[in-house]
């Protein structure tokens, strides 16, 4: 039969083991959704800074002087 203290520790592993990696899971999801929508941002803005260009483009074309 197992001392009491050393059921303790088993019991003491293996709840940390998993309260471990249930923090770990939470930690690693928070980052990647924060990074995520730190990409999507990025990707809004280089998308309106596209067509921003692209219709200073068009405007200077259709204000030019036709020859």
């Amino acid at each position: 039969m197992k001392v009491p203290s050393q059921r303790w520790g088993y019991i003491r592993i293996m709840s940390g083991t998993i309260f471990g990696g249930i923090l770990g899971f939470y930690v690693m999801h928070s980052v990647e959704t924060s990074y995520k929508e730190k990409m999507n941002e990025r990707l809004r803005n280089y998308e309106a800074e596209l067509k921003r260009k692209r219709e200073e483009k068009l405007n200077e074309f259709q204000e030019s002087p036709k020859f």
